[in-house]
């Protein structure tokens, strides 16, 4: 299990690479705030680790850069090995939604599939603006719990056992609809 000191060194590392992206394309703070739609102060805090990321400002910062948030959170862990055993898998975590995601499978930039674990809190709702990468793939499949998703203005219920397959294009909502949070895992499949 991942200590906080974990999730920090995980937000520091985070935090320069979101600076260092910025630098690569000559964005100042104010022109990634136009691109993304967040404020200055919020991009310089994260980008500092002042503050942890929350899953929906990375998202808008992954739709800016191109990348999903697995290849974005895979450039701030150690070089994959082809096996990701269970306590080496990279957690991370938005502490204001209640999201948590584990990456399991090993990330590879040739790769266009990966597998993630996500756990919502009971009462947990994380909004998505935009996907990362327009036209990705998702498999959502259940594994304890249960989940209303919202895409494209359809809301689907999905219970313990139920799988979603959807391409995102727009603005997507993930609700947690059970009393002791909700297990699934993602498959995404970049186009």
């Amino acid at each position: 299990m991942r200590t906080d000191d974990d999730l920090d060194a995980v937000d520091t590392r985070l935090g320069a690479r979101l600076a260092e992206l910025r630098a690569e394309h000559g964005w100042s703070l104010g022109e990634l705030a136009e691109r993304s739609g967040v404020s200055r102060s919020t991009l310089s805090r994260a980008e500092r680790a002042e503050t942890s990321p929350t899953a929906a400002l990375l998202n808008r910062l992954c739709a800016v850069y191109g990348r999903t948030m697995s290849q974005l959170l895979s450039e701030v862990e150690a070089e994959p090995a082809p096996v990701m055993r269970a306590p080496d898998q990279p957690v991370w975590q938005d502490r204001t939604s209640g999201f948590v995601r584990r990456s399991v499978s090993p990330p590879h930039p040739a790769l266009r599939g990966e597998l993630v674990e996500g756990r919502l809190t009971a009462g947990a709702d994380i909004a998505y603006d935009r996907p990362p990468v327009a036209g990705l793939e998702q498999h959502i499949w259940i594994l304890e719990g249960a989940l209303l998703v919202t895409a494209q203005d359809t809301e689907h219920r999905l219970g313990t056992g139920d799988c979603l397959r959807m391409r995102v294009w727009g603005p997507t909502r993930f609700r947690c609809a059970a009393p002791d949070g909700v297990r699934y895992l993602l498959a995404v499949v970049r186009p």
